[in-house]
């Protein structure tokens, strides 16, 4: 098992680096933390927060802060969504202009880091096959320590469920992904169900949509319709049922499913355009 206390000798040549590790307010991120939270006694905790995160993003990050017995530092308190929305001429971000990664992740991450030695600590497990948006600047070295260490999807559960902190509360109704309530990634049965358990999130996203348009922009946050088109009582249950066929048919046949397929059904349009979220935004 890698000592990861003393690999700056290695990767930085004698020099001490700094230890941290980004949360996205995922499962998979929050099982690292624990994972190596008495590896790396120094680790530092970060959350680029948006401010347009889920309230129960917010609650789950007070809950681990609490069994990590270290503060979880907010990086990006002033720059917000609004914020950059606002330098970027009310352009809405989409898969295409991930500007909100960038802005919002990305940059005060390195920001946060400086020019300084620095190991920072990625959550993809062992049994995942995908990158993802992450610095590339010379000192800053990513490691992948469930990849290391051979851990998949079953021992993350169990590392969540041994230290009381269990899974993310939002996937207790069906939401498969961190980040912003009105992620661009998200599947439309999680539309559906964020105007079922936040109808006044959903009525936000659905602000930013229509508000798009006074911008000389026709922005669907889910790609083939408006919220307004997606929200209809018949369209609804059409997606519910699109959904539930979906479930059964994977019952049914469980063999090759991709990730993203086993955390809900996915539509014909949704299925490229998913395969491809950002790993900042949602380990």
């Amino acid at each position: 098992m890698t000592d990861y206390a003393n690999l700056g000798h290695e990767l930085f040549e004698g020099q001490k680096p700094r230890h941290i590790l980004s949360l996205s307010g995922g499962k998979d991120s929050a099982a690292l933390a624990i994972y190596m939270r008495d590896r790396v006694p120094e680790m530092e905790y970060i959350f680029h927060d948006t401010d347009k995160e889920l309230p129960e993003t917010y609650d789950f990050l007070g809950r681990l802060e609490a069994i990590l017995g270290k503060p979880i530092v907010k990086t990006s308190p002033t720059d917000t969504f609004d914020h950059w929305l606002s330098v970027y001429g009310g352009m809405l971000p989409s898969n295409h202009r991930r500007w909100c990664t960038r802005m919002l992740k990305l940059k005060p991450f390195e920001n946060y880091v400086g020019d300084g030695p620095v190991i920072n600590y990625v959550g993809l497990r062992a049994d995942e096959n995908r990158t993802g948006y992450i610095s590339t600047k010379p000192n800053i070295k990513a490691v992948y320590p469930f990849q290391e260490d051979g851990l998949v999807r079953a021992d993350i559960i169990r590392i969540l469920e041994e230290s009381s902190l269990g899974l993310p509360p939002y996937m207790a109704w069906g939401r498969s992904r961190s980040g912003c309530y009105f992620c661009f990634y998200q599947q439309k049965i999680e539309w559906v169900r964020l105007k079922e358990r936040h109808p006044d999130l959903f009525e936000r996203a659905k602000e930013y949509e229509e508000r798009s348009l006074g911008f000389g922009e026709q922005f669907y946050w889910s790609r083939s319709e408006s919220l307004a088109q997606l929200e209809r009582p018949e369209r609804v249950e059409e997606i519910k049922r699109n959904w539930e066929a979906s479930e059964a048919k994977k019952r049914a046949s469980r063999k090759n499913l991709a990730l993203v397929e086993t955390l809900g059904g996915l539509e014909p349009e949704d299925e490229s355009h998913l395969r491809d979220g950002c790993l900042v935004c949602s380990l």
